[in-house]
């Protein structure tokens, strides 16, 4: 019993001289919020900032609810300083929220909860599209969003929920925004398209043995054509421009100061980007020899500055001389409009003139295949794709793309499982979308995390989300063509906030 007694009393002493311990922690810990000030950043109803000043450095988060839903969220911890910004993103219009600041020590010191109500949505920006006239299955997206540009006056990008409503919006004056994607380091890379367009040939169509005039293919002239950009910039996802690269300024060969349809960013920060090489050719016209100066396609590799580190172009791999269609097609005749990177880090590209995608070798610029019409793959007429855009592979490994159907008016989906090896392709995805969805320039399809498809039917304005079987579960009209529908993840955000229930 005194044994027992004796180890009670040490238990006790040590239990007396931590708590004081932890009390002086406690209170030499104790910080003092001195202001907390909320700011709408360019003056949207979506995103607010709460700028924080403390009495002593400490690092900090923020607590923020939407009241009538009770959904919660933390934003990420701001490191310790006596001033912090962090901001709220991804906000609801004319929506209720509580927020609290959380000072993120040992013993978390946390603010009066404090409410704010959002600005109701710019008439501008409100989606009309939701209705019972129109599928708008919610969860048919999951749980991101579709990121749309505006490449005419003003351009601008925007991200639209399920819901209908526009939750991301960021604008730039002057340009348009043709296109933009999300880059490995969790930014938002665009092409900025000047409000000008070449000269465009939009009934040259081949002859001889496609002679057909159901054969017509829009066509091109000069750099820029249908689709090309001046200039590319950065934005982080609070809307930030981190930095703007006008190739005019930069370069002085007209060759690389366009970029045309398509880029990315790959992991260590270069742009592989389609652009407008010219060439000096010969060819015969009406049985008379011209010497003419034709645009063709290609990749260039550039840096955030403009610096050219690398070209490729299909030229230099195609047999001009013994070319039928050179007269036809010499200033447009490849009409490359996608560029991916393959699982093995070579390109594929989407080459519509030829109704084909092409892998090239990205460091001996070697055509390995041509999958399509005409190609090396064994496949069946009626799995034939035209004017083609948006190729890319799926979470299952599908080729998967954005079938224009020039031939047949009536565009499609289709995804192919490829075995490169033995050249073959088994069709696995094959949606024929409704007649008045018919495409004939432009158009993207995605495969969806949760399975179901993203589609734009850029020409028509609108947006889709269909399951595999062709099903319409989601729609969206737009007033302008998207040139593009692109997801963007909730986990996209994961560095700014993250749910809390």
């Amino acid at each position: 019993m005194k044994r027992k007694n004796i180890i009670i009393s040490v238990v006790a002493a040590i239990l007396v001289v931590l708590s004081a311990v932890l009390g002086t922690i406690y209170y030499q810990g104790r910080n003092r919020i001195v202001s907390i000030v909320l700011t709408s950043p360019n003056n949207t109803a979506m995103y607010s900032r709460v700028a924080v000043q403390l009495a002593k450095p400490a690092p900090i988060y923020v607590e923020y609810e939407e009241v009538g839903t009770g959904k919660r969220f933390r934003t990420r911890v701001s490191a310790s300083a006596i001033r912090h910004q962090l901001d709220l993103l991804l906000l609801k219009a004319n929506t209720e929220y509580r927020f609290r600041v959380v000072i993120d020590k040992l013993f978390k010191q946390k603010s009066a909860s404090e409410s704010f109500t959002t600005a109701k949505q710019a008439s501008w920006l409100v989606n009309h599209w939701l209705g019972d006239s129109r599928p708008h299955d919610a969860s048919a997206l999951g749980d991101g969003m579709v990121l749309v540009c505006n490449a005419r006056l003003p351009g601008y990008i925007m991200m639209i929920d399920g819901q209908g409503e526009v939750r991301w919006y960021w604008q730039i004056e002057g340009i348009g925004v043709r296109s933009a994607i999300l880059t490995p380091r969790g930014t938002i890379l665009a092409m900025l398209r000047p409000f000008s367009r070449d000269v465009r040939d939009s009934t040259t169509h081949v002859s001889g043995n496609v002679a057909d005039e159901e054969h017509k293919k829009p066509t091109r002239r000069g750099p820029i054509g249908f689709v090309g950009g001046t200039q590319l910039c950065e934005i982080s996802l609070t809307g930030k421009l981190l930095w703007r690269l006008d190739l005019k300024k930069v370069e002085r060969d007209k060759q690389f100061q366009v970029i045309h349809h398509d880029f990315y960013m790959d992991k260590q920060g270069l742009i592989h980007a389609l652009y407008r090489p010219d060439t000096v050719v010969t060819v015969r016209k009406n049985g008379v020899a011209v010497r003419d100066t034709l645009n063709g396609d290609g990749v260039m590799v550039i840096d955030s500055l403009g610096k050219v580190h690398k070209t490729w172009s299909a030229w230099t791999r195609w047999d001009m001389k013994n070319d039928p269609y050179m007269a036809e097609y010499g200033h447009d005749r490849f009409h490359m409009n996608g560029l991916i990177e393959a699982s093995d880090g070579n390109y594929l590209l989407s080459v519509a003139i030829e109704d084909q995608i092409w892998k090239v070798n990205k460091e001996t610029g070697e055509i390995m295949w041509k999958f399509g019409k005409k190609g090396d793959f064994k496949m069946s007429p009626h799995d034939y794709f035209s004017f083609q855009h948006t190729p890319n592979i799926t979470k299952d490994g599908e080729l998967l793309l954005f079938d224009n159907g020039l031939y047949t008016k009536r565009s499609a989906v289709r995804g192919f499982k490829i075995d490169e090896k033995n050249k073959t392709a088994k069709t696995s995805i094959s949606i024929l979308l409704p007649g008045e969805f018919y495409s004939s320039r432009m158009g993207s399809a995605y495969l969806l995390p949760n399975d179901n498809l993203l589609i734009s039917c850029a020409k028509t304005g609108a947006i889709l989300v269909t399951n595999r079987k062709g099903d319409i579960l989601w729609q969206s009209m737009l007033y302008f063509a998207p040139y593009r529908a692109v997801y963007v993840p909730q986990s996209a955000w994961k560095s700014y906030f993250v749910p809390l229930n």
